[in-house]
């Protein structure tokens, strides 16, 4: 009687150990999931400040391209780049990701949108750690200074001009802080220059000609 008792006992406490584990794994997936959903609607929102959802037919988070540059666009390892397309399935806009190494306190992540003439669509400060107050004014919730890139491209102005005021620009800096616009702005041209170089992979024209 005894040895059934214990046989009996070990049964249920191995078919509870298993229920348990099956509720804590299927609460775990369950909750990773609705993480990952939440991180990917994030993102999608960041890049349709950049090229809103009327501009394009695709959905330019399942379109997307790995790239790995610290020269121009500052990265410290691979992310991706988002291309924007119309009705025809052509790329009207690509939006890079880039680093600003040199600010106030450190890197300054962003992301860049240029349509395919070359002009900037929109910029956006996706995370730093600038001073409250003073720097933080690259981020679009405090200010709205990254307005300032809309239009440009590498000849509007000319090299000389890509910069701020206080170095002889056109960009405006803010008051009591310089270094984090300088920063974010010479990322933004460097961006530019980025895209010119690999303008034809991409917008994906190696099999499509103008």
């Amino acid at each position: 009687m005894l040895g059934q008792s214990i046989s009996k006992n070990s049964l249920l406490l191995g078919v509870f150990a298993i229920v348990t584990t099956g509720v804590i794994a299927a609460t775990y997936l369950s909750t990773q999931q609705r993480v990952l959903d939440n991180i990917r609607a994030a993102e999608e929102r960041a890049l349709l400040e950049v090229i809103p959802r009327e501009q394009h037919s695709n959905s330019m988070l399942d379109d997307s391209l790995l790239i790995d540059d610290s020269e121009l666009l500052g990265l410290r390892g691979p992310r991706s780049a988002y291309r924007a397309r119309n009705e025809n399935g052509d790329v009207i806009a690509v939006i890079l990701p880039a680093t600003a190494r040199d600010g106030y306190t450190g890197d300054i992540d962003l992301i860049v949108g240029i349509y395919r003439d070359g002009n900037i669509a929109g910029v956006r400060v996706l995370s730093h750690r600038e001073t409250p107050g003073l720097g933080d004014k690259v981020d679009y919730k405090k200010s709205r200074w990254v307005d300032g890139f809309i239009g440009r491209s590498l000849t509007d102005p000319d090299t000389a001009k890509w910069a701020v005021k206080k170095d002889g620009g056109i960009f405006d800096q803010f008051t009591g802080a310089t270094i984090t616009p300088r920063a974010v702005t010479e990322a933004v041209h460097r961006s530019l220059r980025y895209f010119a170089s690999h303008r034809t992979a991409l917008l994906n024209e190696e099999d499509h000609h103008e």
